[in-house]
C-alpha cells in the first residue's frame, strides 16, 4: 500500500480524503521546527477518526527532555492509538534536549513503553548534503540493529528523488549490504515546478530535479510534474524486495491522494 505525507493538514482536507483513499492508508505527519511537538497528537487524532493510519514524525532534536518525549508519545497513544512513528534527527543544527539523533530515541526504550511497535527511519537516494555516503549507510545499519534489539519492526522512508535510475540503484545498494527492511520510496505528487524548486533546495535534491528538467519534461514548466516514471521503473525492476510509494504532498494532500489512487497501485512492484 502507498502512503502519503502531509504537514499540518486541515480537518477539512482529512475529511475530503475519506472519499478518495482506502481505509487505513498511512498518513505521515511532518514535524515542524518551532511548533510544539505535542500538537502532533491533535492532527493524529483527526487522521485516526477519519479511518486512516497516523504515522507522526518524531524529530529527536526538538524534544527538550525525556518527560517531554514521553508526554507526546502517551498523547499519541491515548488520543490517536498511534503504533507507528517515523523517527528522525530533525532539521535543527543543535538539539534542545538530550536526544541528538534518531538512534538516541530508539535506544531510550520510550517508544515501546508507549505502545509504538514499528518505526520508520530515513533514507537518502540522492545522498545527504552534510553526511558522506558511508556515514549514511552506517547510521542506517546502527538504527536498524537498535530497532531489532528493542523488539520493534522497522521500515525505511526515503527522501524524495526525481531520478528513477538513482532510486533503483540506491535500493539495490541497500539490499547488497544486507538491509532487507521494506522501503517506502519518497516521490513527489503532482506539484508545480516553482514548489518543486523550493522544496528541492531545502532538502538537497537539486541534482535529480535538474535531470528531470534536462530530460525534456518541459511540461513541468507549465503544469504539474508527475512521478510516473519512477513508479514505472519500480514496477518493472525485480529483486528489490518490499517496496512501496510514499508521496510528499507539496501540491496539496487531496490532489496527491487522487493521483496516488489512480496510479500508485497499478505501478507497484
Amino acid at each position: 500500500m502507498f502512503s502519503l505525507e502531509a504537514t499540518r493538514p486541515k480537518p477539512a482536507e482529512i475529511e475530503a480524503l475519506r472519499g478518495v483513499l482506502p481505509p487505513a492508508t498511512p498518513i505521515y505527519l511532518s514535524s515542524v521546527i518551532g511548533k510544539d511537538p505535542a500538537a502532533l497528537a491533535a492532527y493524529a487524532k483527526i487522521v485516526r477518526m477519519a479511518g486512516f493510519e497516523p504515522v507522526p514524525h518524531l524529530a529527536a532534536r526538538g524534544f527538550a527532555s525525556a518527560p517531554a518525549l514521553k508526554d507526546v508519545l502517551v498523547r499519541l497513544r491515548d488520543e490517536a492509538t498511534v503504533t507507528r512513528a517515523l523517527v528522525i534527527a530533525g532539521d535543527r543544527d543543535q538539539s534542545v534536549g538530550p536526544y541528538v539523533d534518531a538512534l538516541s530515541i530508539i535506544e531510550s526504550g520510550t517508544l515501546q513503553a508507549a505502545g509504538i511497535r514499528e518505526v520508520g527511519i530515513s533514507g537518502y537516494p540522492e545522498g545527504h548534503p552534510r553526511i558522506a555516503a558511508e556515514g549514511l549507510t552506517q547510521a542506517m545499519h546502527d538504527k536498524l540493529v537498535a530497532t531489532r534489539r528493542a523488539g520493534l519492526a522497522a521500515h525505511i522512508v526515503s527522501q524524495f528523488c526525481f531520478d528513477p535510475a538513482r532510486i533503483v540503484a540506491w535500493i539495490r545498494y541497500l539490499r547488497a549490504r544486507g538491509i532487507s527492511e521494506p522501503v517506502h520510496v519518497g516521490l513527489v505528487g503532482p506539484t508545480r515546478l516553482s514548489a518543486l524548486l523550493r522544496f528541492a533546495r531545502r532538502c538537497g535534491v537539486q541534482a535529480s530535479l535538474r535531470g528531470l528538467i534536462r530530460s525534456g519534461a518541459a511540461f513541468a514548466l507549465l503544469g504539474p510534474a508527475h512521478p510516473g516514471a519512477a513508479l514505472r521503473a519500480l514496477a518493472r525492476e525485480g529483486g528489490l524486495g518490499e517496496v512501496a510509494p510514499h508521496f510528499f504532498s507539496f501540491g496539496g494532500i487531496v490532489e496527491t491522494a487522487r493521483y496516488a489512487v489512480r496510479h500508485a497501485d497499478s505501478h507497484s512492484p
